[in-house]
């Protein structure tokens, strides 16, 4: 009788299907490349487990990942896509973060979606692209669960809110005036405040930096890659 493999041995056999399992990724050995691939994909999940029927991004996972690509001599360039609904602010404010401070070119692309919090890691690249069908929605920050009905709270809502504007301002062409009055704007969503833009018009807003696809993408990716190492390893990229 075939005995059954034991779980070390079965990740050692197969690493691959346990790195998708456990992490949505895979670095496909047949053909090694000199970009890392990662995938916002979901919602993204923070400081609380969400049901197991959601599909979620987890921040603790992809923060690691990034930090190796960061370190990883062989990794000259990331590809960051993006089909979320959204999901934790400071989670969501923290992959951004992470984003806009490695020191590897980074390309954005938005798919289908990035929405919500997705909107600050869209912009956090170098460059950004979406697709002509894709969509972003740009509303007020919300809170889940018990809320204290006094001052502090819409204080600390206001607050919040500040972090998630002034990172998306500062990281794209867009003004201040311009993407509060897409967050506050009524009539267009049917049960909430906000604005849903598709592809062309959030470039024409300034949001994101070009309506374009993989291919596109990685041609600007690449072009960053080789634009490095003309100036130089170390450092930013110009």
């Amino acid at each position: 009788m075939e005995q059954p493999v034991p779980n070390e041995e079965r990740k050692m056999v197969n690493p691959i299907v346990d790195t998708i399992q456990q992490l949505g990724q895979t670095m496909t050995p047949q053909a090694e490349s000199n970009i890392f691939c990662m995938t916002i994909i979901g919602q993204i999940e923070g400081h609380l487990v969400l049901p197991p029927q959601n599909k979620t991004t987890k921040y603790e996972h992809i923060i690691p990942q990034l930090v190796a690509a960061e370190q990883n001599p062989k990794i000259e360039g990331i590809f960051i896509v993006l089909n979320t609904v959204g999901g934790d602010v400071e989670a969501g404010l923290a992959i951004a973060e992470m984003i806009s401070t490695l020191t590897k070119p980074t390309v954005t692309l938005v798919l289908g979606g990035g929405h919500s919090i997705g909107v600050p890691i869209a912009v956090a690249g170098l460059k950004s692209f979406i697709a002509e069908t894709a969509t972003m929605t740009i509303h007020p920050i919300r809170l889940n669960g018990l809320i204290i009905g006094v001052p502090q709270t819409f204080d600390y809502l206001e607050k919040m809110q500040e972090r998630v504007v002034r990172f998306v301002t500062s990281h794209s062409n867009v003004t201040e005036e311009r993407f509060k009055e897409l967050m506050f704007k009524t009539g267009e969503l049917t049960r909430d405040i906000g604005t849903t833009v598709i592809g062309v018009d959030a470039v024409k807003h300034g949001l994101i930096d070009a309506v374009g696809g993989l291919g596109h993408a990685l041609q600007e990716l690449n072009g960053y890659i080789e634009e490095r190492k003309r100036n130089g390893i170390g450092g930013l990229p110009q």
